[in-house]
């Protein structure tokens, strides 16, 4: 099996990140089309397994953070590497511009409410990363939010909200949640090339936007953005990793053995059934075994699935 060193991807506590630095593109861990598939069908395989567990033991829930340009590939990266999970262990949320209602809250209360429980993986397509990414690149937002009492507060308010956020994660995380999240970090370039396929491509005419031209417009505004605050937010306990993202294979590729390492760190188990379990279980076998298959009550006539 292909080694993916996923801890490669992970930017420490205290780095101060310079995206620019950073690859967006990684040695392929594949060496063709098919091997790829071949990968991530063994990933997804593990993936259920675990999934399994985690509902099984319901001692923790993990949440997925996907943040990026526009392009990047985040909706095609959820889209396949969970696509062999159970839906009902998992649930997706994506993030918009938030609706006057929301405005009235704190910026963490709409995504606190979609958490996942114990047992549960929970993916955010965006986030309250939005607060300190899109918020910052255009001021105009923070202003309508209505948080601000003086012009000068706006310096100050993103070293809050990394605080904000940071001890959110780590209340979430003293309470069962782990959390990995991951920047696809795609070159400006790259982003021009798919944005093009867009417009050549009918079926995808349908995801090309005047909006991203415009905020490509921002792109080292946004770059900025984001060193901020995954230096800012990066923790042991809640890791960012940047995932290059030039190619979306390799990177699903480099996403899904990140969740899997989680999965392997957090030494899942059934426990062995105590006493009383034993006896019930025993119970029930000896009920079972004892049926008489022509009795129609005890087969249970009609199948309800």
């Amino acid at each position: 099996m292909v080694n993916i060193p996923s801890e490669r991807f992970r930017v420490r506590p205290g780095t101060k990140l310079e995206l620019d630095r950073e690859a967006t593109q990684s040695e392929n861990f594949y060496r063709s089309k098919s091997h790829y598939q071949k990968l991530l069908q063994s990933h997804m395989e593990e993936l259920e397994r675990y999934q399994e567990l985690l509902y099984a033991t319901s001692r923790y829930a993990v949440l997925l953070i996907f943040q990026a340009m526009d392009a990047a590939g985040k909706d095609g990266a959820i889209r396949h590497v969970m696509s062999g999970i159970n839906p009902q262990g998992c649930q997706v949320f994506s993030f918009q511009h938030p609706s006057d209602g929301e405005l009235k809250h704190d910026f963490l209360w709409r995504n606190v409410n979609c958490l996942p429980e114990r047992g549960r993986i929970g993916i955010f397509n965006r986030s309250y990363y939005e607060e300190v990414l899109i918020v910052r690149v255009h001021p105009e937002i923070l202003r309508s939010e209505g948080v601000l009492e003086t012009p000068e507060q706006e310096k100050e308010i993103w070293t809050h909200r990394y605080q904000s956020i940071s001890e959110l994660e780590r209340h979430l995380h003293r309470n069962g949640t782990r959390i990995l999240k991951f920047f696809l970090h795609m070159s400006k370039e790259e982003q021009r090339r798919r944005l093009l396929e867009r417009f050549e491509n009918p079926a995808k005419n349908w995801k090309l936007h005047r909006s991203d031209l415009m905020e490509r417009q921002f792109w080292s505004a946004y770059l900025k953005a984001y060193e901020a605050c995954i230096s800012a937010t990066s923790t042991e306990a809640s890791p960012w990793y940047v995932i290059p993202a030039d190619d979306k294979e390799n990177a699903r590729l480099i996403i899904s053995q990140t969740i899997l390492d989680l999965f392997k760190g957090l030494h899942l188990a059934l426990p062995p059934p105590d006493r009383e379990r034993r006896d019930e279980l025993q119970s029930l076998h000896d009920q079972l075994r004892s049926e008489d298959p022509n009795d129609d009550h005890a087969s249970g006539g009609h199948h309800h699935g």
